[in-house]
């Protein structure tokens, strides 16, 4: 069985996060969405609240589960007993970001990081973005999936 974690901070899981995951699932048979904690960001969204809206988006999804973890990524998916860490890239940052986050977990921890290229529509939305906009009232239906808005 192939199985991948997504993780992320997802504060909040915007429509980008959601089609990596749904493309993802034509290559793993389980992802479990990792919410890991990130002591250096200020959160906008409690976890538990991101937990559970995550897992209200995939209620239909038998292959897809949500957990909170606070450890290295590779150790999370270690105890999940996942063999593949799946990540989305959006630009040239991301990848080489990225590209050294997958180089490190595979010599730490013997797992594969898998990239999956952000879909040219989805390109410009980040978190951040939506955060921004939420901050100020701005309209976020664009940006996150239908059980966020």
């Amino acid at each position: 069985m192939r199985k991948a974690i997504f993780p992320g901070s997802f504060d909040p899981f915007t429509v980008g996060h959601y089609d990596i995951v749904k493309r993802g699932l034509e290559l793993f048979d389980e992802i479990i969405i990792g919410i890991g904690r990130n002591s250096e960001k200020q959160d906008t969204f409690p976890i538990r609240e991101r937990l559970s809206a995550i897992e209200k988006i995939f209620a239909d999804e038998p292959r897809i589960h949500v957990e909170i973890y606070d450890c290295l990524t590779v150790d999370f998916a270690r105890q999940q007993g996942a063999q593949f860490i799946l990540r989305g890239i959006r630009c040239v940052e991301d990848f080489e970001y990225e590209r050294n986050m997958a180089v490190a977990n595979k010599q730490i921890g013997e797992v594969e990081t898998i990239l999956l290229y952000t879909r040219p529509e989805y390109a410009h939305i980040s978190s951040t973005l939506v955060r921004d906009l939420y901050a100020y009232n701005k309209d976020i239906s664009a940006y996150v999936p239908n059980h966020l808005r």
